[in-house]
């Protein structure tokens, strides 16, 4: 008889767990997968990055047919209309697929889905709706959740948070967004473009908190030229809720007079918190950080042998293709092998019109990193304004930015405004990951025309001089 049911339990199966359980299975780990939604691929495929992004592009391609934008490309419409309960049933039918497709490889790869909550009752064992597994190893993948205002309550109805702002039955007249953060600007963007007045409430003194200085400055730009009513250094002090309106108290976050706003919809937008609430970790023996995470070594095992953590659970970028690398690596420490993930390159987009993607230093980090080293960088820029392709398409607003090391050359950070920045930023985390120098981007020929030549230009402008500008 087996000493343990399973070589490892994976406790969550969004991106990081389900991942981590897939490549167990397939190195030959006897699997198992708790997961207590109807469905897998946890927040990210349910009710986050999947959504949103069929919402973002639905309203995209509304807007450009109701705007009258494609006029100038010889392309008229007349009586345009939102059909929004079709518009919700296609991102259902996209979740559907994907959530599917999820249960397919855990049949496929033998992963066995055990469901509803887990609870540690041992270092090495879980309670599971009420039935006790054990197992070598337990790897922790809860993910995150939203952050509650304090006194503010969320009703999905008139204040809502993320998952409430990817269904909302109507478009609303005036949407608040509190926080100026990627989750509240992309939603407030899906509500914009169908019509709705959108007023963005940071308490920072700028959008996009921790992006590069230049790349917050521009993209707050981009947003009040597309209708965004962004009120920066701004906190809200109440809200309250009569009826179907809400009344929003806010001050400057500096201190001084208050004054009121009124919403038919608010959008909580703060962030994000680990998700540790109900697993009994103290039967296990771990404990959380200061900020309710889990801390773990590189090898992903916490101070518990034998119990692993990946993904928003723990400390670092709360991104899905953070904690999918994350889980292969950890499934591969479990089976005996080296996982590997470079932290230093985990890209970042904002799936706004334009899209804002980075990886690696921003230029203030870069310039304080050189000057505690006694160093200096180099920074090379290319305005999109400049690239063919995209002066050809009409989607000039935005830049590339190239950072790097005035020695070595050496790429430190990259930073681009684009219409397909997202798709863009791979080829220079792929640069970063084999540490290639700004020369070596300016040296590799891209095709033309087409949006990528502008991070090449903008290596050249480390380099020399770009040839167009």
């Amino acid at each position: 008889m087996a000493e343990h049911d399973y070589d490892l339990i994976v406790i969550g199966a969004g991106p990081g767990g389900y991942v981590a359980a897939i490549r167990a299975a397939q190195l030959g780990l006897k699997t198992a997968c708790v997961e207590s939604r109807e469905t897998l691929g946890g927040t990210c495929l349910n009710v986050g990055c999947i959504p949103s992004k069929a919402l973002l592009h639905a309203s995209e391609i509304f807007h450009e047919a109701q705007s009258g934008s494609l006029a100038k490309f010889g392309i008229d419409f007349s009586g345009v209309s939102l059909n929004l309960d079709q518009m919700h049933a296609e991102k259902a039918k996209a979740v559907g697929e994907l959530t599917g497709g999820i249960e397919f490889l855990f049949k496929k790869n033998k992963v066995d889905w055990l469901k509803g909550r887990a609870a540690f009752t041992s270092a090495n064992s879980v309670d599971v709706a009420g039935k006790s597994y054990t197992a070598k190893n337990i790897m922790i993948a809860t993910g995150s959740s939203v952050t509650p205002l304090p006194g503010v309550e969320i009703d999905q109805k008139v204040i809502v948070d993320s998952t409430g702002a990817l269904a909302l039955p109507k478009v609303p007249k005036h949407l608040v967004v509190i926080g100026g953060g990627v989750i509240g600007l992309e939603l407030g963007s899906v509500w914009l473009r169908l019509g709705a007045q959108v007023t963005v409430v940071e308490y920072l003194d700028q959008i996009l908190p921790g992006m590069d200085g230049e790349v917050r400055k521009e993209a707050a730009k981009i947003f009040k030229k597309q209708g965004f009513n962004i009120r920066t250094g701004t906190k809200v002090t109440g809200v309250t809720v009569k009826g179907a309106s809400a009344k929003l108290t806010v001050e400057p976050a500096a201190g001084g007079a208050s004054e009121t706003i009124d919403a038919d919809c608010v959008l909580v937008a703060i962030g994000r918190r680990a998700n540790t609430d109900g697993l009994a970790l103290d039967k296990a023996g771990l404990t959380v950080n200061a900020r309710g995470q889990i801390e773990i070594g590189h090898d992903f095992q916490t101070n518990v042998p034998g119990i692993y953590a990946v993904g928003d659970v723990c400390p670092g970028p709360m991104l899905a293709h953070k904690a999918e690398d994350e889980g292969i690596a950890a499934a591969e420490f479990v089976a005996g092998l080296t996982g590997i993930v470079n932290h230093d390159v985990i890209p970042g987009v904002v799936y706004t019109y334009p899209e804002i993607a980075s990886v690696g230093l921003t230029e203030e980090e870069a310039k304080e990193k050189a000057a505690a080293s006694g160093g200096e960088i180099k920074v090379g820029k290319f305005p999109m304004m400049a690239n063919s392709r995209a002066k050809t398409n009409r989607d000039t607003d935005g830049f590339v930015k190239v950072i790097a090391d005035a020695k070595t050359d050496r790429v430190l950070g990259v930073h681009i405004i684009a219409s397909i920045a997202g798709s863009m930023i791979a080829e220079a985390c792929t640069a970063m990951e084999f540490g290639a120098t700004s020369e070596d981007i300016a040296y590799t020929c891209h095709a033309h025309p087409t949006h990528a030549e502008a991070l090449k230009e903008a290596a050249m402008a480390v380099t020399g001089k770009p040839i167009h500008m």
